[in-house]
């Protein structure tokens, strides 16, 4: 082989593994990670904890499995992101505290109860809030018929949004989590 063919066997092979590389990158669960009606990056409900774990690229520890109904969260990135589990399967995503994870039309903790409803306009249910007085939850529901099944709840103080939510019916509408 002659050196240029060499080199550029080499380069190939190089720019190969650092492809490969980026792609694990990504499948890693950051604060950059959407959140989306059925999962948050590669998470996605219906998943057991193992798989979870895998697809986020880290640990998930928490409850006890034995209960019907515990939560599990990345061990260490990002903070304030919690997993519900029934049934042996992630079915509801829980942020909490942190402003840099969004939605996939970019809505977070912090948002205006008007930002949430224009990102979402005509999908926004509003009702009061169980615990905060002049508090809402806006629940997005989802126009595609195989979504329906699916909502994001973004809790307010009847400003801002508190904390957010998404997941399959009825855990994500379950107010006081697996309590």
């Amino acid at each position: 082989m002659n050196n240029k063919v060499k080199l550029f066997a080499s380069l190939t092979l190089a720019v190969s593994f650092l492809s490969v590389g980026t792609v694990v990158a990504q499948a890693k669960l950051t604060n950059k990670s959407k959140l989306s009606i059925n999962g948050i990056g590669e998470v996605r409900v219906g998943m057991t904890v193992s798989q979870a774990a895998k697809a986020a690229g880290t640990k998930l520890a928490g409850d006890s499995p034995n209960n019907s109904c515990y939560y599990v969260k990345p061990q260490n990135e990002p903070k304030n992101l919690l997993f519900m589990v029934t049934k042996g399967r992630i079915s509801r995503v829980d942020v909490r505290q942190n402003t840099q994870i969004t939605t996939l039309k970019g809505a977070k903790i912090g948002d205006t109860e008007a930002q949430i409803k224009s990102l979402y306009p005509g999908q926004i249910k509003v009702t009061p809030h169980k615990y905060v007085q002049g508090g809402h939850y806006l629940t997005f529901i989802p126009k595609d018929r195989s979504n329906q099944n699916y909502r994001v709840v973004f809790e307010t103080d009847g400003k801002r949004v508190t904390q957010l939510r998404s997941g399959k019916l009825p855990e994500v509408e379950f107010v006081e989590g697996c309590s």
